[in-house]
């Protein structure tokens, strides 16, 4: 169960509609273990309105859940995205609360409780995803106790200061726990949850696990990850090499390329990395168009408030820096407010000097490790928040407090500067953890410990 199904409606040149697979690491690490367990998968399809029958599409049966153009606003972008995202993520931005949210918040994750009762086989296991649906692992146990069902959060999970102003925050809780196995990113974030758990429901966690009635639920952390494997022939490719030349030329052949990759959202530090960029220029530690930055930025949640905000500010900061560094030979940062297929971000990847992931916070950040599976040519090196949680793993990467924008201009000099072969250390280290703790990886170990702890639950009750 996730908020979206894994396919997208797309129109056909003859005006016809069809659903193609979405891109995305979750399908692909899904896929197999639902088309090979005789699975389903329910999610919103994406559109308002009536959502078509149950239906089959690349040997997976999906299953529909409708929602109203009013649940869409208060739900998606309301609850879960003006008041559970800037709150997991550090309040970067300051959280609204609406009862009405709140209310339809409740509503929607009843129906996908509900659509989810009616499809799970007797004794079925069911693998609830993300904040959107926090509410349903209690519901979905009310209405069907012999399923097994696990939750994994992609997001962060604030700690207890933070999520106590949160309206519904028992509801919350208490939701979740109706799971018999909660993943989560980081080691931290179970704590934090478990911490909430004995603060709100008065009960007693000890070495990650809670008793609830006659079950045990266990919090811990499952770091998510890529198919590896397969980026890594994507970028080995000749034509991808060909590409990544090609965008190097038409870029001006600059000596140094500083790529960002990022969703449009204010949690990602975008304007950490221009500002560390515009400063190291004005210091004249750089020039341009000697090193150029090129800022990828995927549209996203246009119609919230804020996301209209950070773009413009972006922009501007664009504008002020080319204005000031760039030249007739071309601008000093290239940026592209657009998506991009896999194939040229994995050129891009292969083109870039330095990688510069830099949020406030992240749950994890899957583009660090698709940098780190394209370059198979251990080129390159990777400037990475502290706060992202993929720097739990990466330890050799030039690790960051995006706060200190001091500190970010040092960490992306000495991945330009240092020497080629103490960078091809770094990254041969990042690609080893990676290849060892890849897609699959996440996916087997979280079903294994979903069917160890339902087994365990179910022998102490």
């Amino acid at each position: 169960m996730a908020n979206r199904l894994p396919v997208d409606q797309v129109t056909q040149p003859d005006g016809s509609t069809a659903w193609q697979r979405s891109p995305g690491g979750l399908v692909t690490a899904l896929e197999p273990f639902i088309r090979g367990r005789n699975g389903a998968w329910v999610g919103w399809s994406g559109a308002p309105g009536e959502a078509p029958e149950p239906f089959e599409a690349d040997g997976i049966r999906l299953v529909p859940v409708p929602l109203s153009a009013e649940e869409i606003t208060r739900y998606y972008e309301g609850f879960s995205n003006a008041s559970l995202w800037p709150l997991y993520h550090d309040v970067v931005e300051r959280p609204q609360y609406h009862r009405s949210w709140w209310d339809t918040y409740v509503s929607v994750n009843e129906q996908f409780a509900a659509r989810a009762a009616e499809v799970a086989g007797r004794d079925g296991v069911v693998w609830v995803h993300d904040y959107q649906l926090q509410l349903v692992p209690q519901m979905l146990r009310s209405l069907r106790p012999d399923l097994r069902i696990g939750f994994f959060l992609h997001i962060p999970f604030p700690p207890l200061e933070l999520f106590m102003q949160l309206p519904g925050r028992r509801r919350i809780i208490e939701g979740l726990l109706g799971a018999d196995l909660i993943g989560f990113q980081r080691p931290q974030a179970a704590s934090n949850f478990l911490h909430l758990a004995r603060t709100l429901c008065d009960l007693k966690p000890s070495q990650g696990r809670v008793a609830v009635d006659s079950r045990t639920v266990t919090a811990r952390a499952f770091p998510i990850s890529i198919d590896a494997k397969s980026y890594d022939e994507l970028a080995s490719s000749a034509e991808v090499g060909e590409r990544a030349a090609e965008i190097r030329k038409e870029l001006g052949n600059p000596d140094r390329v500083i790529l960002g990759v990022d969703r449009l959202d204010y949690t990602k530090g975008i304007g950490v990395r221009l500002r560390a960029f515009y400063e190291l220029l004005q210091d004249g530690k750089l020039t341009a168009p000697d090193t150029v930055l090129v800022q990828v930025a995927t549209p996203s949640r246009e119609r919230v408030e804020h996301y209209i905000t950070m773009r413009e500010e972006i922009e501007r900061m664009v504008g002020h820096i080319n204005g000031e560094f760039g030249s007739i030979a071309g601008p000093a940062v290239h940026y592209l407010h657009q998506s991009m297929p896999r194939e040229e971000l994995a050129a891009l990847y292969r083109a870039a000097d330095v990688m510069a992931v830099t949020p406030y916070r992240d749950g994890m950040n899957l583009v660090a490790k698709e940098y780190v599976a394209a370059r198979g040519d251990l080129g390159g090196a990777l400037v990475l928040s502290e706060f992202a949680g993929a720097a739990a793993e990466f330890k050799q990467a030039y690790l960051v407090n995006p706060h200190d924008i001091n500190g970010v201009k040092d960490a992306l000099a000495r991945a330009l500067f240092d020497p080629p072969a103490d960078r091809k250390r770094r990254m041969r280290a990042l690609r080893r953890h990676l290849f060892g703790h890849d897609l699959d990886h996440w996916a087997q170990s979280f079903f294994d410990a979903l069917e160890a702890e339902a087994s365990t639950s179910a022998g102490t009750s």
